[in-house]
């Protein structure tokens, strides 16, 4: 069986490719050539701690994968990432498992791409301010994705942890972003200069005040995937024109600041603006002015880890 760690992968698989594969994967499950299981989650007691199971085939490739991740919030106190992985990757002919790889990268870059997928749709043409809330594990590649799709001029940088945002400006700087980058202690300075904002937290409250967003900004939130989980203002969802999910069924269960605001009335899952997919697939419209306030949230599912894992495998090994 092949084997790939997470440094060979980040060595050869790239945001770019991360991007193109998914949205070929947009195309193949409108023609019915993905199985997708929803996720499970298992969380164990008294820890937020958690173990999810991902199971996926693509009928068109004749490949199937089921990624395992493990999400472990107090890892990095004993210098281990918060998350780690595995994607298994069997072909669908006689049943033989082709290859394991580490997923934790690929789990990041999944992420930031779904976000650049989102941001080229619903953010302005013109954006060139990113605000960072939240410089933790996930928070990376989100940039990535950004950068992959806007001409981003300036980025805020906000962590509740003011050495880790300084720490995350130097890994961007040390991996050739040359563009001017701001850390601050200040949320409301991130939320009140940004053109575009990426959230990346395991908040149990929102973690902005939604009177502080400029006209047409686009928000991506990507960190609160448990019910009892915040980081979006509900005021936020309330003054937002389009709300776009990556997948509708899993962010009925998991996205904690729609259940709430479901819940005080504030907003319905079944008035929902649309999907990605259907986003991409041109069924509902983009931005459509420049004063709009619009939302990406992403609760992943298993068919974005199989895009990637697919692609990767064929990349490196075909």
């Amino acid at each position: 069986m092949l084997t790939l760690t997470d440094s060979e992968i980040e060595k050869q698989y790239f945001m770019k490719d991360a991007i193109k594969d998914t949205l070929a994967l947009f195309n193949k499950l409108e023609q019915e050539q993905i199985i997708v299981e929803h996720r499970t989650v298992i969380e164990m007691p008294n820890t937020h701690n958690a173990m999810l199971y991902m199971p996926c085939l693509d009928l068109k490739e004749k490949l199937g994968t089921i990624k395992v991740i493990s999400i472990f919030p107090d890892n990095p106190k004993v210098n281990l990432s918060t998350t780690q992985g595995k994607i298994l990757i069997t072909e669908l002919e006689t049943g033989q498992h082709k290859a394991i790889i580490d997923a934790s990268y690929l789990t990041r870059l999944r992420t930031g791409a779904l976000s650049g997928i989102a941001t080229d749709y619903l953010s302005r043409k013109d954006s060139r301010v990113l605000g960072v809330i939240g410089t933790g594990g996930m928070a990376f590649e989100q940039v990535l994705g950004i950068l992959e799709v806007r001409n981003i001029e300036h980025i805020y940088l906000f962590n509740r942890t003011f050495e880790k945002a300084q720490l995350f400006k130097e890994k961007l700087q040390d991996f050739g972003i040359n563009i001017e980058i701001s850390v601050t202690q200040d949320v409301q300075e991130v939320v009140q200069h940004s053109d575009i904002i990426n959230c990346a937290t395991r908040s149990n409250e929102a973690v902005f005040n939604a009177k502080d967003l400029k006209e047409g900004t686009h928000i991506n939130g990507v960190g609160s995937y448990q019910p009892s989980m915040r980081e979006i203002d509900i005021n936020a969802i309330k003054k937002s024109s389009k709300i776009v999910f990556d997948d509708i069924g899993g962010a009925q269960t998991e996205a904690g600041e729609f259940i709430q605001a479901e819940k005080e009335g504030h907003f319905s899952f079944d008035s929902t603006y649309g999907d990605l997919q259907q986003l991409v697939l041109h069924k509902i419209n983009g931005r459509e002015d420049d004063t709009e306030t619009t939302i990406f949230k992403s609760v992943g599912a298993a068919h974005f880890d199989l895009a990637v894992g697919i692609g990767v495998f064929k990349k490196l090994f075909s």
